[in-house]
Parts: C-alpha cells; sequence; structure tokens
C-alpha cells in the first residue's frame, strides 16, 4: 500500500537460536531432550503489526518510541464487522445501527464485510509509521505519554490511539471520514485502554474541528498531533483539483491557527507530519497529497503566540529508512522506488510555557 496519500505508514527482526552449545554437548554428555519445535510465526494482521514493530525499534532511539512499538504486546485480536454503506459511500451504519432502519432504505444499502486487518489499517498504512513522529517529540524533549491529554487530527486508525492510550495517554482522535465512526462503534473500541496504573482513555469522534461541538477540546492538551492530514495540497491546492481531494476545514488559517493554541496547555506542542509521494510533471495530473508542506504561514504561527521550533524541516532520509524496514520497497504489487517516490518532512510549534491564554 503506498504509504504517502492521506496513506499512514511500518521495522523486522527475526531472531534465532545457535544449536551449536547442544550439539557440543552431545559429544560430552547424556543426550539432551530435543527442544520443543518454535511456535509457527504469527500470521495474523496483529502478528503482523509486532512483526513490524520488530524491524522498527533498531532505527528508534528514544524510550518514548521504544515504548510505543513494544506495546503493540497488548493489541486485541478483533473479528470480522460487517459495516453497510450507501451507493454514494457517504453514509455508514454498523451492524447494530442497520437493524433499526426500514426495511425498504436497509435493502438499497451495500455490505462490506471487513476483517482484522482493515480494522487496524484501514485505507491509511500501517499505526506504527507514528513511531517516526514520537521520535521527533522525543528530540524535543517529550519523554513519555503517560497522564498527557493528546488530540489526533485526521486519525486514519485507531492502532496508535490504541497504543498511546496502553502507554497512559489520554487520547482524542478526530476525524470526518464516515466509515470510521461505524467501524469503531462496538464496545471497547473506546473508553479505558489498559490495566492498572498505566491505563489511560480513548474518544473519537467524528466531525470537523474547530467547528463542530462534537470535536471540542478542553484546551488543556500536552500534544495535538497530526499525520499525512494537515498537507498544503489538501488545504491550498495549487490547481484545481475534484473536491474529494481536498480537505475543507471549515476556517480560514488564522481562526484554524488560533483554536490550536487555545486548546494547549501552556508547554504544549503541536506536530505536523507529512509523508509524501514525488510530484507529478509539469503538464501531468496534479497530486495535492504530493505538497506536503505545512499549510500555515510561518508567520501566522508568531503572530498567534507559537514558538516555532522546526518548519517543513526534511525528514526524507529517516522516512526512506523507515520504509524500507517496513517493506514498502519489496517486490511485488504497490513496491515503492523510495530514493525517488518517497519523501518526509514535519513542523514543530510550542505554546510558550509562560503563555497566559
Amino acid at each position: 500500500m503506498n504509504p504517502t496519500r492521506t496513506l499512514r505508514p511500518p521495522f523486522v527482526l527475526t531472531p534465532h537460536v545457535l544449536s551449536s552449545v547442544l550439539a557440543c554437548s552431545l559429544l560430552v554428555g547424556p543426550a539432551l531432550p530435543s527442544r520443543a519445535a518454535e511456535a509457527p510465526p504469527d500470521t495474523t494482521p496483529v502478528g503482523q503489526i509486532r512483526s513490524e514493530a520488530r524491524a522498527l525499534e533498531p532505527l528508534v532511539r528514544s524510550q518514548l518510541a521504544r515504548d510505543f512499538l513494544r506495546a503493540t504486546a497488548t493489541l486485541p485480536h478483533v473479528e470480522s464487522r460487517t459495516l453497510w454503506h450507501d451507493s454514494s459511500r457517504t453514509r455508514w451504519w454498523s451492524a447494530r445501527e442497520v437493524e433499526s432502519l426500514p426495511d425498504t432504505q436497509r435493502a438499497r444499502l451495500v455490505r462490506r464485510e471487513l476483517d482484522e486487518a482493515f480494522y487496524y489499517n484501514t485505507r491509511y498504512g500501517s499505526p506504527l509509521a507514528y513511531a517516526r513522529p514520537l521520535e521527533i517529540l522525543a528530540e524535543s524533549g517529550l519523554r513519555s505519554v503517560a497522564g498527557k491529554r493528546i488530540a489526533d487530527f485526521g486519525y486514519g486508525t485507531v492502532g496508535h490511539l490504541r497504543l498511546l492510550a496502553s502507554l497512559g495517554a489520554d487520547v482524542t482522535g478526530i476525524e470526518v471520514d464516515p466509515a470510521l465512526r461505524a467501524l469503531y462503534s462496538e464496545p471497547g473500541d473506546q473508553g479505558t485502554i489498559g490495566t492498572g496504573a498505566r491505563a489511560g482513555r480513548l474518544r473519537l469522534v467524528h466531525g470537523r474541528w474547530p467547528g463542530d461541538t462534537a470535536t471540542t477540546l478542553e484546551g488543556k492538551l500536552e500534544l495535538f498531533l497530526s499525520k499525512n492530514t494537515l498537507k498544503n495540497g489538501y488545504i491550498h491546492p495549487a490547481e484545481k483539483v475534484d473536491p474529494r481531494m481536498t480537505i475543507r476545514l471549515g476556517v480560514d488559517d488564522a481562526t484554524f491557527v488560533r483554536a490550536l493554541y487555545r486548546a494547549l496547555a501552556p508547554g504544549g506542542r503541536v506536530l505536523l507530519y507529512n509523508l509524501c509521494p514525488a510530484p507529478n510533471a509539469p503538464g501531468k495530473p496534479y497530486i495535492p497529497w504530493a505538497d506536503g508542506r505545512c499549510p500555515f504561514p510561518e508567520a501566522l504561527w508568531k503572530a498567534e503566540g507559537f514558538r516555532v521550533v522546526a518548519f517543513d524541516r526534511d525528514d526524507t532520509g529517516a522516512a526512506r529508512a523507515m520504509g524500507h524496514a517496513l517493506g514498502w520497497d519489496a517486490a511485488g504489487p504497490g513496491a515503492m522506488d523510495l530514493a525517488k517516490d518517497l519523501f518526509g518532512s514535519y513542523s514543530l510549534f510550542v505554546k510558550p510555557a509562560g503563555a497566559k491564554r
């Protein structure tokens, strides 16, 4: 799957045990019982995510990113779910919701069976691509997410949100994709995640932030995170494109950045992290998601009171290392030429610790 669209792309070590010691022991002592056969590899979608986490771990240095990857051990398996959508795919219903619809309406709907792989990856790729943004945040001084209030704008998939909550964070995911609202509507998808003192909380809201009341944030966030959503090409496309290929914030740039400032607690951070393909050559169709620059001018962030830590900083080297570890360039359908078609960048802003508002 190409991770550079609104796609959110994954790192694999396979340990093995040398048998030479056992072989030598046969020469000097009684025969030892044969070792039980190793358990077969876990080929389930959750098993694949855990394998990706082992592949990514050599690329991270911070304890924060390492804890995030190791938290994949806590991810539960999920049974396939049945969803229903209308012909335009603008409205979706869970199996429970569709039961209350009139027979005439239900007969016109399209049924979809979505498995564990879709539950964790959806259309946007592996949730473990968030390990790189967390590494950047750790470099800026964020040591842990335990007890931190975090919002993810355009979360795309629940996997990374569950991982953050399992580390003790209070996480809010914001989305407009109607399929995700229906998909993550079963008991256990939200609420308390984890057990004991380290348990966190997960809340998913559907709507446009900051305009919709359903997406109201408390104004005490320590982190506002957005990956592959707040791209200049989506917000301010350089050419006219199908509106479905853009993101409508519902407010002007200044209002959005001002709302971000007000949503943060003093010392809070905003991180925009984007992966992009190469843009098309002049004369070929414009690719909005290939323009991953920050959609809001640096001067606007400063005018609203933010301290700019990084603005459109290149992260291509780390992005390509991640892509290789995750197998995005593996032979087969959808394989990427990472050196030519994967680019990364990020912007990081901080609300000053002494801010009064």
